[in-house]
């Protein structure tokens, strides 16, 4: 069997990691050719990978179970990389220049390097989002060619616990998969369920996880702020399970009776819900629980956002992920932030064409991972795979293209939420050493040629001035003698 072209990706989550492949189309639509599932709850929390071995062992069978559905050997997947220690930090950086420079791109990447250089203890940037240039008074977003004596890059770092970053990598690294692209999740997520008229007048997209709620806010078609909250849909079912019972059971009546605002006029305190045949909760302890744990989440999301943005989410909140499917839930957060356009995005703004359950329910679980799909514009296929008589899968020796890998890009060349893996990094730097060797060796050897012209003018001219101070002596001498 000839192998594919496809795509896949790999979203590692802190209930469940999630593999996708998916072809994109010629009309820019994805149709989804494999979805493999596997719990990660005893190896990941809050979105931070603490078990090594377990996470590598879980990504190998990802790949395994999808290369026997696809029937072709994967050699490469995109990766989405999100989690708790994730935060934004603004940061500026600010140059002096001549009066009337004209500002050049060199001077701007110039500011994104020395920005992407800076040092954050135990601290791992990740992506900086450009947010303006101050030119002199005035900001703009493309200063190049215009004239000042002072510029300043305003940059919004996406910061990431240096130990998380590398634990990432490293699971990757023992699982044997190479990493064709590493992409901020929330990035990835806000490409795929935001409209442009949303992040152009400003909005908050609120991604209501199992463990984690992360919040990123847009204005002008730039993202200004990003944060999460170690909270989710989870404490929710852990507050439930207080009322004696166990989380399995907590979770089965989080989804069949929670609801996110219940009028006190339509509480029946005479009303009780099962958990089982012979146990029973009263209907209102169970909505104080789950609305009370609720509004926490919600006052945290509106302390996240910025006071002076406020005002300027024209575009409302947006709610996904699994914990939006939550009935009333836009009206537990018109309550709470007083902001009145709400809306819940329950699936991509890209076409997919799909026939796996868990695509075609629609309801904000899928959309992260779809969105690192979307992303992808490297084939991930190698050579078509078989089953032997024993249904062990056998690769087909065939000759395959060597995987598209890029080059080790430096800070200025890397695209808005895209990541450099560790080994990326390393080549970056590697790269940047070999640069800076060359630059020194060639300015020591200029220097040596300058030294050696200045020694040799100076012999000439010792040489000079001994002939001119012999003439002068034989001159006078004949000048003496005719005396």
């Amino acid at each position: 069997m000839a192998a594919k072209e496809f795509i896949v990706a790999i979203e590692l989550g802190s209930s469940k990691m999630t593999g996708i492949a998916g072809q994109k189309n010629l009309d820019g639509s994805i149709t989804v050719l494999g979805v493999v599932k596997e719990d990660s709850s005893s190896f990941i929390r809050k979105g931070y990978v603490y078990n090594i071995d377990k996470t590598a062992q879980c990504l190998t069978n990802i790949i395994k179970k999808l290369e026997n559905l696809l029937k072709t050997e994967i050699l490469q997947v995109y990766v989405g990389v999100g989690g708790q220690s994730i935060r934004s930090v603004r940061n500026v950086i600010a140059k002096d220049l001549p009066a009337d420079t004209r500002i050049t791109q060199d001077m701007i990447i110039e500011l994104m390097d020395a920005n992407r250089n800076m040092k954050y203890q135990d601290q791992e940037i990740l992506d900086a989002a450009v947010q303006e240039y101050k030119v002199d008074s005035q900001y703009q977003l493309d200063p190049v060619g215009i004239q000042a004596s002072h510029l300043e890059g305003n940059f919004l770092n996406i910061l990431q616990r240096t130990s998380f970053y590398r634990n990432l990598n490293k699971c990757f690294e023992v699982a044997g998969i190479n990493v064709a692209e590493m992409y901020l999740a929330p990035l990835a997520l806000a490409d795929a369920v935001l409209t442009e008229a949303e992040k152009r007048s400003g909005c908050a997209l609120v991604d209501i996880g199992s463990d984690t709620t992360t919040v990123s806010v847009y204005s002008k078609n730039i993202l200004r702020h990003l944060a999460v909250i170690p909270l989710g849909s989870n404490n929710i079912t852990k507050d439930i399970a207080t009322l004696q019972m166990e989380e399995c059971d907590a979770e089965k009546m989080k989804l069949k009776y929670a609801s996110a605002y219940t009028d006190n006029n339509d509480i029946d305190n005479n009303l009780k819900y099962s958990i089982d045949p012979e146990r029973q909760v009263e209907s209102r302890k169970f909505i104080e629980i789950v609305e009370g744990r609720l509004e926490e989440i919600i006052e945290n999301v509106w302390y996240q956002i910025p006071s002076d943005y406020y005002d300027k989410l024209l575009g409302g909140i947006i709610i996904t992920g699994g914990g939006s499917n939550m009935s009333n839930i836009e009206q537990a957060f018109m309550n709470h932030t007083h902001v009145d356009k709400i809306r819940t995005a329950k699936f991509v703004t890209h076409t997919i064409n799909a026939t796996q359950e868990d695509v075609k329910a629609k309801d904000g679980k899928m959309n992260t991972v779809l969105g690192l799909l979307a992303k992808g514009d490297m084939n991930c296929a190698g050579n078509a795979v078989s089953d032997d008589l024993f249904g062990n899968t056998k690769k087909e020796s065939t000759p395959h293209p060597a995987t598209d890998q890029r080059q080790a890009r430096q800070a200025s060349e890397i695209p808005a939420g895209v990541i450099r893996t560790e080994a990326e990094k390393q080549k970056a730097e590697e790269e940047r050493r070999r640069q800076q060797e060359e630059e020194d060796r060639a300015r020591q050897e200029e220097e040596r040629i300058k030294q050696e012209e200045e020694a040799r003018i100076r012999k000439e001219n010792s040489k000079w001035n001994k002939f001119k101070k012999g003439a002068l002596k034989f001159v006078k001498g004949m000048v003496e003698e005719e005396e």
